[in-house]
């Protein structure tokens, strides 16, 4: 079964805008929850310009499913996660000032690095994450960090979804089956939705879990919260 894990991220956005704590992210984690959701991803920066470090701190004893911590893996993001310990820890490659991610790791750049971190949270047996792009060699030095999974980015297939969706999904098949081929879990996320989720678990149908927010909450604000996570938990059936 893929697990659909809800990106909160957006949710903090829209309550830091005015202060205080309308809309409550806690509760919103909570609900996301309660209406079927196996997963809570939040993404805190350093400028905490949506999840604050103390959402993450809050959040914890909270859920009952997946907790997912995304992010740059400066000293203080290190030092949270593994203060925290959830279930799972994806690491990207965000500047501090980047809008959103739109990239995956160089891992064969990176490779000695990402070995290090890659150790560092499985001494603290947290399962570890690194977000990549459908390439097939950077699919291979991932699994040489000693990663458990990898996560596709998967804005250029949203991207290309509606001229010729067989294309687009193309790269991603390729990379899944290396991923599967080394031993390694299967993420994905990046500007999935209603639109383009069923094809994209269908052609890929061992994905581990999707990580969803900016459309999943766009389409909440219509279709309220529990009709939306439905719905895309219908895709993933």
């Amino acid at each position: 079964m893929t697990r659909l894990s809800v990106n909160i991220n957006k949710v903090a956005t829209l309550r830091n805008a005015r202060g205080g704590n309308n809309p409550n992210v806690l509760q919103v984690a909570l609900d996301c929850e309660l209406y079927g959701a196996q997963g809570i991803t939040v993404h805190p920066r350093p400028d905490e310009r949506h999840i604050r470090y103390q959402d993450v701190l809050d959040l914890k004893p909270a859920l009952r499913t997946e907790f997912n911590i995304e992010g740059y893996p400066v000293q203080s993001f290190m030092d949270l996660v593994c203060k925290v310990q959830p279930a799972q820890v994806t690491l990207v490659p965000d500047a501090p000032d980047q809008i959103t991610s739109n990239h995956g790791w160089d891992t064969r750049t990176y490779k000695t690095m990402l070995r290090h971190l890659v150790s560092v949270f499985k001494e603290n047996g947290i399962r570890t994450s690194l977000f990549v792009d459908p390439d097939i060699t950077m699919v291979d030095y991932a699994a040489e960090t000693g990663c458990d999974r990898v996560e596709l980015y998967t804005a250029p297939y949203a991207e290309m979804y509606a001229a010729n969706r067989e294309q687009a999904v193309e790269p991603y098949v390729k990379a899944a089956e290396e991923a599967k081929r080394t031993g390694l879990g299967l993420n994905a996320g990046h500007d999935l939705s209603l639109e383009n989720l069923k094809f994209f678990h269908q052609v890929i149908p061992w994905l581990d879990e999707v990580s969803i927010g900016h459309a999943l909450i766009c389409d909440a604000l219509y279709l309220g919260l529990k009709e939306t996570i439905s719905q895309y938990l219908k895709c993933l059936q």
